[in-house]
């Protein structure tokens, strides 16, 4: 027997590499044929609320073929239909909190993910985690990858909690009187309260939440919830001027707020007007 030539060895390692090369591009297509297979089967199975059927096909899938990028958010989803809000079984939370950590993995790989950014907030909300619900969309807001009008819708959720927290002190009945201002008009007074904690609590959380909504404003003037979100904050700060018995800071403050209503009553509108306006069919 003859020895084989060096370049009819380099052939043979060529050809081999090739058939290896094709016999794994096959296995990829088959894999990736079979994961759509697979989702075709989550559908089916959430359209029949079997859900937990749903969450085995939709790992099924992503097991098959990781490039998927439908499987991911298909666990996420069958995992959060089982999640029953209300019910504190250990079962039931630890649901809730695997969905958060499948939507989460969605969200790393795209901070822009909606479906994933407000299923956590959600879920969050559900599971009385206000610290982890704040951190986590304090996380969007601060994240440049976001586009500044995503940035600035997390920026006004996170001002809105803080007018809760001002409003608390301010709707406070112990913090309001009724002044008779003649003709039967009656107006409410707003007081400081007893303890001088509350009204300092108020003044931060107020300033903190005129503080987002200005910087979610900045990152889109014409969004709609920061606006509304200045307007409730600057009455908290007039409420606040009252406390402090500094009418003419209060006048002005009143007078701030009537064009941050303004504002967002503009936004709505051409919200609205853009919506009833048909969408051209395409030629």
């Amino acid at each position: 027997m003859k020895p084989m030539k060096l370049s009819q060895v380099r052939l043979g390692l060529l050809a081999l590499v090739a058939l290896v090369a094709a016999t794994g591009s096959g296995c990829g297509y088959i894999n990736s044929l079979r994961a759509k297979n697979e989702l075709n089967k989550v559908a089916q199975n959430y359209k029949e609320k079997k859900f937990a059927e749903a969450e085995r096909h939709a790992k099924r899938a992503m097991e098959l073929d990781p490039s998927n990028e439908n499987a991911p958010v298909f666990v996420a989803r069958t995992i959060h239909a089982q999640y029953r809000k209300g019910v504190d079984t250990p079962e039931n939370v630890a649901k809730a909190n695997e969905a958060i950590e499948a939507y989460k993995q969605i969200a790393a790989k795209d901070p822009n993910n909606d479906e994933a950014f407000t299923a956590v907030t959600v879920l969050l909300g559900s599971l009385g985690k206000p610290d982890e619900q704040t951190a986590w969309v304090q996380q969007r807001a601060d994240n440049g990858a976001v586009s500044p009008n995503k940035r600035a819708d997390a920026l006004a959720f996170l001002a809105s909690k803080d007018w809760e927290c001002s409003n608390q002190v301010t709707d406070s009945k112990a913090n309001q009187q009724n002044v008779d201002k003649g003709d039967g008009k009656v107006v409410i007074q707003y007081i400081k309260p007893k303890d001088a904690a509350e009204y300092d609590k108020a003044v931060r959380c107020m300033t903190g939440g005129l503080e987002k909504a200005e910087k979610a404003i900045s990152y889109d003037n014409d969004n709609e919830k920061a606006w509304s979100q200045k307007y409730n904050l600057l009455l908290e700060a007039k409420k606040l001027a009252q406390m402090e018995e500094n009418m003419g800071k209060a006048e002005q403050l009143a007078k701030q707020a009537e064009e941050a209503l303004r504002r967002t009553q503009e936004l709505y509108e051409r919200k609205k007007a853009a919506q009833a306006t048909p969408t051209p069919a395409a030629s």
